[in-house]
């Protein structure tokens, strides 16, 4: 059995899919829109075959995204190498992103780095 995908609300559907592509090597589908109920959504694909299904509606909760809260916190992203941890991590922070840790090896082995990326939602960027 396998995760099949991943999915997110997002309030700005476009940024969301661009930021993907950017950093993260996506390629995106031409997109899905219900003209009845107005629901929109792209599903990007990742090298390995994962995928991230982005979603809008009309009338969406923004509630406030507290990194300290249960429930699904964040997607990690295997980059391959330290140094692609470092340099992804490095671009990001330049960007304007805020880096919350690292990059470093944490006490379970993994080398890795967390940002806030698009729209308050955490990600990790590991090897």
């Amino acid at each position: 059995m396998r995760i099949e995908h991943i999915a997110m609300y997002v309030n700005d559907l476009d940024s969301a899919r661009d930021f993907f592509i950017k950093y993260f090597n996506a390629t995106s589908n031409d997109g899905y829109h219900n003209k009845t109920t107005d629901f929109r959504s792209y599903f990007l694909s990742f090298d390995d075959g994962a995928r991230l299904e982005i979603m809008k509606k009309p009338v969406m909760e923004d509630c406030v995204k507290d990194l300290n809260r249960t429930g699904y916190i964040h997607i990690a992203f295997n980059v391959g190498s330290k140094e692609g941890v470092d340099a992804l991590t490095k671009r990001l922070k330049d960007e304007g992103y805020e880096v919350i840790s690292g990059p470093r090896t944490t006490g379970d082995g993994y080398y890795e780095s967390c940002i806030v990326g698009i729209e308050g939602n955490q990600i990790e960027i590991t090897v």
